[in-house]
């Protein structure tokens, strides 16, 4: 999974959802139940540098996509658990197939 840019995307997607739920539950828990932020100190930052590593993920794989369709990645980082959704109907359309190889391409061709 993280051997290929796709793997480690699709990890950062998952992650930043899992993170922002946390970050959510700290965040009820703070203004709601108990007024404590202990939740909030430990979510928001590990939050902050999934959510860089996202980013930093999606902008890695901006050569394989449409503006249009990087330009929506960048956005599904904002709204809770979005990278889930574009991650899913990325993978769908087949925006996250991998790259084939030039040797598998050769091998292929003469298969042909």
């Amino acid at each position: 999974m993280l051997t290929s840019p796709v793997g480690r995307f699709r990890l950062f997607a998952l992650a930043e959802a899992v993170s922002w739920a946390g970050l959510l539950i700290g965040m009820f828990f703070k203004y709601v139940v108990v007024e404590n932020e202990i939740g909030v100190k430990i979510f928001g930052p590990v939050h902050g540098v999934i959510f860089v590593g996202y980013v930093l993920m999606t902008l890695m794989l901006a050569q394989r996509w449409d503006r249009k369709t990087l330009i929506l990645g960048l956005v599904a980082s904002i709204p809770p658990f979005g990278t889930v959704v574009f991650e899913r109907w990325a993978n769908r359309t087949g925006r996250l197939d991998e790259v084939q190889t030039e040797v598998q391409t050769e091998v292929q061709t003469a298969n042909d």
